[in-house]
């Protein structure tokens, strides 16, 4: 509660564009929380096969991946604010198509322009975020922005998993969902009223460095954070697209468990994660960025094997609240420490290869996933997906802690060495 308490008083102080965009982006994520939980379940009641749910979190994801760093350019170029609101709104339209289309090749098509559209908002927010607070201030406005996030999210995952039984009570299971998705998108777009009263200053050209460090330094400098950021991401990216776009199905064909049931599971570790978000800071403080996310992703591993042989709901739900906590709890961190090492002109392009990593791994281990359940069914399959995962985690936690362990904050911040 008094991390809490810091954190809400915290955000008193920051600027106006950061308490509108945050106030944005909750609307944002609700509609986010309501569609993705019950989007898997739409295509299942359309009638197709297991594979065509992989087909369209690859499509979105490679969609995604492919348009992140023009949309980040072009934030950087033409401003992040009109780029922001060109990508919500576009998704908007995308998401209320899919959500009435039966043909699987529109359902397809629409999953590829989603996804790109998704990419000039999503490319935004955590540039934006950086442009308006100080060094000082971002571990923990990236941690209170993810923990808003995540919150909003479950208020979602909630409504979305509840409204969808309450509906087929009195309409069938495909109406009751597409009107569920339909309100989604509805509080999805209406995120971007908040957003159009942000002012952003126009764009300036850079101007030569003067001094003793020359342009070709700072370019390699920050080219080599770059790389090393999108690396770790890719390890990260991988493993999480073999397990997070197929939780709900994961819960629904081992459990038997209904979208209600689903939804709040969903939700409490969404939840548990916003509270982990405000502990985040105090491991910075303990223990230096890069120790304290290889702390967190580290302890996450043994509840995810632990969700991929029970047999028991419990203890799957209660592992699985533990794993998205601790893995996602450094998500802030890694942002901040990112944004505190490039050049202000390589934040949208840093956060553009950093997302971008993450996506390719969605992109290429959607139809692994899924062959691996078909073939091996409900619980060997899962199990292997999750202990692949696992593997794949411990890989990109290992390697962000050696290569950035040595890393140094800004000389601007004059802070100690990023790992203890």
């Amino acid at each position: 509660m008094n991390m809490l308490q810091d954190s809400i008083t915290r955000f008193t102080s920051y600027n106006r564009n950061i308490k509108l965009l945050i106030l944005g982006n909750i609307f944002i994520q609700i509609g986010l929380g309501i569609t993705s939980i019950i989007y898997n379940f739409y295509i299942r009641t359309l009638g197709f096969e297991e594979a065509v749910n992989g087909h369209v979190i690859s499509l979105a994801s490679l969609a995604t991946a492919l348009f992140l760093i023009p949309a980040g350019l072009m934030g950087d170029h033409k401003g992040r604010k009109k780029v922001l609101l060109a990508g919500l709104i576009a998704s908007g339209i995308f998401m209320l198509f899919r959500s009435v289309f039966e043909s699987e090749s529109l359902l397809l098509t629409l999953a590829f322009l989603m996804g790109a559209s998704t990419a000039f908002f999503q490319v935004s927010v955590i540039p934006l975020l950086a442009e308006n607070s100080s060094v000082e201030e971002r571990v923990h406005l990236f941690s209170f922005h993810f923990a808003v996030t995540t919150a909003a999210n479950v208020v979602g995952n909630l409504i979305g998993g509840s409204l969808t039984d309450g509906l087929s009570l009195f309409l069938s299971d495909l109406h009751a969902i597409r009107i569920s998705l339909i309100i989604g998108v509805i509080i999805f777009v209406a995120g971007s009223i908040p957003l159009f009263k942000i002012t952003e200053q126009k764009r300036q050209v850079h101007q030569k460095n003067s001094g003793r460090m020359t342009k070709a330094t700072i370019d390699r400098d920050s080219i080599r954070i770059i790389v090393i950021f999108f690396i770790s991401q890719l390890f990260i990216g991988t493993g999480s697209g073999l397990v997070i776009p197929y939780l709900n199905l994961y819960f629904a064909d081992r459990f038997l468990a209904s979208n209600s049931v689903i939804g709040v599971i969903l939700a409490i570790g969404q939840a548990a994660t916003a509270v982990a978000m405000f502990v985040g800071p105090a491991f910075v403080k303990r223990f230096g960025e890069v120790k304290a996310v290889m702390i967190l992703q580290l302890l996450s591993l043994p509840f995810l094997l632990l969700t991929a042989y029970t047999e028991s709901l419990w203890i799957a739900g209660i592992a699985f609240l533990f794993r998205q906590a601790l893995m996602n709890a450094g998500n802030p961190i890694q942002m901040s420490l990112m944004m505190s090492l490039v050049e202000d002109r390589y934040k949208g392009l840093a956060n553009s290869i950093n997302q971008m990593a993450f996506n390719f791994g969605w992109a290429f281990m959607g139809p692994v996933s899924a062959s691996l359940v078909m073939n091996f069914g409900d619980y060997w399959g899962y199990a292997a997906v999750f202990t692949i995962t696992a593997f794949i985690y411990l890989l990109g936690t290992l390697y962000f802690y050696f290569i950035l362990k040595s890393f140094k904050r800004s000389g601007q911040t004059g802070e100690a060495p990023a790992a203890a």
